[in-house]
């Protein structure tokens, strides 16, 4: 995906806002051998860009002062209440160095699992994302998680997939193998029903 920048001379919290009053918004984007820099972006554009989910795991195509530019996305500042983009952080990206980043999943066919299907039980998903490492060519927009086979009781871990080639998952603490999925009973399921006769009363 490709995005337009410019740069910008001026810093501060004045400046700052002076740029969001006309429509920019102010950002930088550090990395690799050159020196940061702050750059300025389209609050349209950009807004519109940071709403698709590919834009945060792609490798971005920054046009900078007409120069091509690889970079990520790094950091993103929102208003708190207001669909407004107050800074962006970006972060240049060597194709020969690996890149650490966050990945959406996308899990498919939960609804005809057996475990839905034949045991009628409710499938729930592991993490929205995941920590991956890998070389800029081999960054996947998103990975995919099937629980099309998985059974009444069963779980589903990062270990029993695939990842894209070239891809190595991060752990954070001890969890080096999260659990994606997993199928378990309704609430209440195994209750007695409303038509079951109540036990007799002792004898006193």
């Amino acid at each position: 995906m490709k995005f337009t920048a410019t740069s910008r001379s001026v810093q501060g919290s004045s400046a700052s806002r002076r740029l969001r009053r006309a429509g920019r918004v102010p950002a930088i984007v550090y990395g690799g051998k050159s020196a940061p820099a702050n750059i300025e972006l389209d609050h349209n554009e950009i807004y519109h860009a940071l709403n698709k989910e590919e834009f945060h795991a792609s490798i971005l195509d920054m046009d900078l002062d007409g120069k091509s530019e690889p970079v990520l996305v790094r950091a993103v500042q929102w208003h708190p209440y207001r669909p407004l983009v107050l800074h962006v952080d970006f972060q240049r990206v060597d194709a020969s160095q690996a890149v650490n980043t966050k990945v959406p999943v996308h899990y498919l066919n939960a609804d005809v699992s057996p475990a839905v299907k034949l045991a009628g039980q409710i499938v729930t998903h592991g993490p929205a994302e995941l920590d991956i490492t890998c070389l800029p060519a081999n960054l996947p927009p998103f990975i995919e998680v099937d629980l099309g086979n998985l059974v009444g009781g069963g779980r589903l871990h990062l270990s029993d997939i695939t990842l894209p080639m070239g891809v190595t998952f991060v752990p954070h603490g001890e969890d080096t193998n999260p659990l994606l999925g997993q199928a378990n009973a309704p609430k209440g399921a195994g209750a007695a029903d409303d038509d079951t006769p109540a036990a007799e009363p002792a004898a006193e």
